[in-house]
């Protein structure tokens, strides 16, 4: 009976250490596939969303659409002094 529960025993010891194997093996190569896509993407270059022309139109139109905004309270402040 001992002889039983001891092979029982190492059968089972040697099934989680198997299992705790081949769950960090597959685990590792999740990750190293996670990591390489990750520099894959990361090592492309990005092109800008707006080209110069684009971003210099939309810097006009809200310096426009600022002044527009705030201009009355500007000159307000201004004829009080401030």
């Amino acid at each position: 009976m001992y002889i039983f529960i001891c092979l029982c025993l190492q059968e089972r010891l040697l099934g989680a250490a198997l299992g705790s194997i081949l769950t960090g093996v597959v685990i590792f190569e999740q990750r190293k596939s996670i990591y390489e896509s990750i520099s894959r993407t990361q090592s492309q270059p990005h092109e800008p969303i707006f080209g110069r022309r684009s971003r210099q139109e939309l810097a006009r139109i809200w310096n426009k659409a600022v002044d527009k905004t705030l201009g009355p309270v500007i000159q307000s402040l201004s004829s009080r002094g401030w």
